[in-house]
């Protein structure tokens, strides 16, 4: 699979990573922007790499530059690799088995990160174009996954939730509990502005499925988003469904 973005960006491409020196790329670059920019507490061994039991059952999306380099990436992981792994990674945040028996095809999206010197909605949009193209030939039915609100503004972070519980909460049978759930905190309501990855999310039509976990290595808030393929936004529901240009 290849996507190339030639209507945003011609220079940009998005496949799958198809050798283990992608793969390695791609955590090199995750590790760069979680432990190196966030300080998540990662042991990234020699090669600086992050790293899980995970990485073997997912498929690794890939974004990169005019000059080869991956400037942006996310991973996959569908029920079958989820039953060869033994969970998704959301399950080790949540308790999520109302999702789990959601009838249908399911994708979990995790890992996502973008080189800082290409954070704009630009290469989402590269990022989420090869994504689209994924789901409509696995003919995915639900895509969910975790979203991360940065902690280094407490009040940013707890007004930005609060505007999800007021615009964007799912209906209470679909809702997650968090082992270890954001302490409350009490702030005046004031529009904050959302990272770019939740900003696509409820673009599309997703929905938060209740409270975020707070996720200490990485210093952050967890927000759980599941995006329904039939309640797409009409903006994007041909692209998800299938109208999307390939070039190999």
């Amino acid at each position: 699979m290849a996507v190339v973005a030639e209507d945003v960006l011609p220079r940009f491409s998005c496949s799958l990573a198809h050798s283990a020196d992608e793969i390695r790329e791609s955590q090199k670059l995750r590790y760069q922007i979680f432990a190196g920019e966030m300080g998540a507490r990662i042991d990234g061994g020699p090669e600086q790499l992050d790293q899980d039991e995970l990485d073997p059952f997912c498929e690794h999306l890939i974004v990169r530059n005019g000059d080869g380099n991956i400037v942006a990436c996310t991973r996959l992981l569908t029920c079958d690799g989820a039953a060869r792994a033994g969970s998704f990674y959301s399950a080790h945040e949540f308790d999520i088995g109302g999702i789990e028996n959601l009838q249908g095809r399911k994708l979990e999206v995790g890992r996502t990160c973008v080189h800082a010197d290409y954070r704009n909605g630009t290469t989402i949009a590269v990022l989420w174009s090869g994504l689209a193209e994924y789901v409509a030939s696995n003919n995915i039915d639900y895509l969910f996954g975790c979203a991360s609100v940065p902690l280094d503004d407490l009040d940013a972070a707890h007004r930005i939730m609060q505007e999800i519980r007021n615009r964007y909460m799912s209906a209470p049978d679909l809702r997650v509990s968090p082992s270890n759930p954001l302490p409350e905190r009490v702030v005046s309501f004031e529009r904050t502005r959302m990272p770019p990855l939740l900003k696509a999310y409820v673009s599309l039509g997703a929905r938060a499925c209740g409270e975020p976990y707070w996720d200490t290595e990485f210093h952050c808030a967890d927000v759980f988003m599941l995006l329904n393929l039939r309640e797409l936004h009409p903006r994007y529901a041909k692209r998800f469904l299938g109208n999307v240009p390939l070039s190999s």
